[in-house]
């Protein structure tokens, strides 16, 4: 994903789906399109085992080494990357 939206959510009572899913209908309200891909900080994904990534609502949700706590870089991943 070369392009995306960036969305920041710092609410600690909201889980990383559940912050992923608002910012996906926001990303579709605003440019028509549901997001398949979505890069967080590496400490929202703790607690979740060793896995480096999940999915949701067909959302796969990824570590990003240059994401900041409490952001998430969501969008559309490109043809034959990896969550297109």
């Amino acid at each position: 994903m070369n392009v995306g939206m960036l969305w920041f959510d710092n609410d600690s009572r909201r889980g990383v789906e559940e912050k992923v899913r608002r910012a996906a209908d926001h990303y579709k309200n605003k440019y028509g399109r549901k997001p398949n891909i979505c890069f967080v900080h590496s400490s929202m994904l703790e607690g979740n085992g060793k896995q480096k990534t999940l999915n949701s609502n067909g959302i796969e949700i990824r570590s990003g080494r240059s994401v900041l706590p409490h952001h998430l870089w969501i969008g559309v991943a490109e043809e034959g990357e990896p969550g297109s």
